[in-house]
């Protein structure tokens, strides 16, 4: 029997990367799982299904766009009919697109702010309205390091991960008495499609402020998310958990080739 047996939830973006390690991570402590992705997602959504059924779990593929509400509020709606229960939700989908701040296009601007934090709030908006007329249950938020430090070429991104954490620590304050947690990971440089699609220089910059100068794994972020889920860390809300290999430990430094006059610094006139 494990930690999670009995119990039921959803991953969102669960089609792959940390998604996808979460929503099996969940399985292999016995849990019911909604995987939650976009349609055109549906073959890598149902893959994830076979995996955490294979680790031992119960899983289903629920289509969401997470940005339209009706969407969203048929998942959790389709969740507790599938399963009778919403347990505990891991708000995960989020997309990337990167550019000096003046040059990002505004609709990729509008795009990331509408799946990264809209997507965020209306998944916490339908999950609470659930949990809090059903005894409670467990949120965790995908932020990431963007959404504790500035990083170059991320404006959309960066602002977008900074709004996730002050939405999780709002509506841990707000939920708190209620028997509802909720918190949020920031990982940091990890091996997920998002990253590995970018070329060599791009995946080095993110893995450059990382004392542990490697890409982390999407497994070992799912700990994190199942130990944030789980009455492992029942004393624990509104926090954010880094997941990033040390990376915000320290400050990043200054590279003047990430300016867009790229102007290189003569340290001894500054």
């Amino acid at each position: 029997m494990g930690e999670f047996s009995g119990k039921a939830g959803l991953v969102t973006g669960a089609a792959g990367g940390i998604g996808r390690a979460a929503a099996v991570a969940f399985g292999r402590l016995g849990a019911s799982v909604v995987i939650a992705d976009l349609e055109a997602m549906r073959d890598d959504a149902l893959r994830t299904v076979q995996l955490v059924e294979q680790a031992g779990g119960k899983a289903a593929f629920v289509a969401v766009d997470v940005a339209d509400a009706d969407s969203v509020r048929n998942l959790v709606d389709r969740t507790v009919e599938q399963y009778g229960r919403l347990d505990f939700a891991h708000n995960n989908a989020g997309v990337l697109s990167t550019g000096f701040t003046a040059d990002i296009d505004e609709s990729d601007f509008d795009r990331i702010l509408a799946i990264d934090v809209k997507g965020v709030w209306l998944a916490m908006k339908y999950e609470l309205l659930h949990m809090k007329e059903h005894g409670g249950g467990a949120i965790v938020n995908t932020a990431s390091e963007a959404g504790l430090v500035g990083t170059p070429m991320a404006g959309a991104y960066v602002a977008a991960k900074h709004a996730v954490v002050g939405l999780t620590k709002t509506a841990a304050g707000e939920y708190a008495n209620l028997g509802i947690r909720i918190n949020a990971i920031a990982p940091g440089a990890i091996e997920t499609p998002m990253v590995t699609r970018l070329p060599r220089e791009g995946q080095e910059l993110l893995m450059a402020p990382q004392p542990l100068h490697r890409f982390g794994t999407p497994e070992e972020v799912a700990e994190a998310v199942v130990w944030l889920a789980s009455d492992k860390s029942s004393f624990v809300l509104g926090t954010v958990l880094s997941v990033d290999g040390g990376a915000t430990s320290n400050a990043q430094s200054y590279d003047p080739e990430l300016s867009p006059g790229r102007q290189p610094v003569d340290p001894g006139n500054s």
